[in-house]
């Protein structure tokens, strides 16, 4: 069931959930800053749960433009497969600074919704393997799990196989 957004930190990626009227949970964790891991298996890590099921989010430009890419923590992102994806012909990694800008997030607590200006997405496919996944709630240590349906309608994301195992 969904959670109130001030229970839950108050994201924009919560705040945007509950005026969807979506269902979702918020899960908590203790971010390690000191942690040798990336910030999404430290988040499946905490969670209990498999690496495959967490996805990170990513922005890259597809052919000059930002675009999102949402790919499981266990994999990385195929960049010709997200060009294919959002239409175009090559996609290069964003830099962290431009990627934080547009979303409003800090790198390592990037989520697919709620960002600062609407942006084309790519929800990998593998994602429709599972009935939750798990995708950043707008900063570090703090999750989300809604389905991937959901997911992909309230970003208006094309799935399409972008990861690489």
């Amino acid at each position: 069931m969904a959670k109130k957004a001030r229970t839950a930190g108050g994201t924009p990626a919560t705040v945007a959930l509950e005026k969807a009227g979506l269902p979702f949970t918020v899960h908590a964790y203790a971010h390690d800053p000191a942690s040798e891991l990336s910030y999404g298996a430290e988040a499946a890590a905490a969670l209990g749960t498999s690496p495959d099921r967490v996805f990170k989010t990513l922005l890259a430009e597809v052919d000059g433009a930002l675009t999102v890419a949402v790919v499981p923590v266990a994999g990385s992102l195929d960049l010709k497969a997200l060009a294919a994806a959002a239409g175009g012909k090559r996609a290069a990694m964003a830099p962290p600074a431009d990627a934080e800008r547009a979303t409003g997030y800090v790198v390592g607590g990037i989520s697919p919704l709620g960002q600062r200006k609407r942006l084309p997405t790519v929800l990998d496919a593998s994602a429709l393997d599972f009935p939750t996944v798990f995708v950043s709630a707008g900063k570090r240590g703090l999750e989300v799990e809604l389905s991937p349906a959901d997911l992909a309608a309230l970003t208006s994301a094309v799935t399409a196989g972008i990861a690489r195992a």
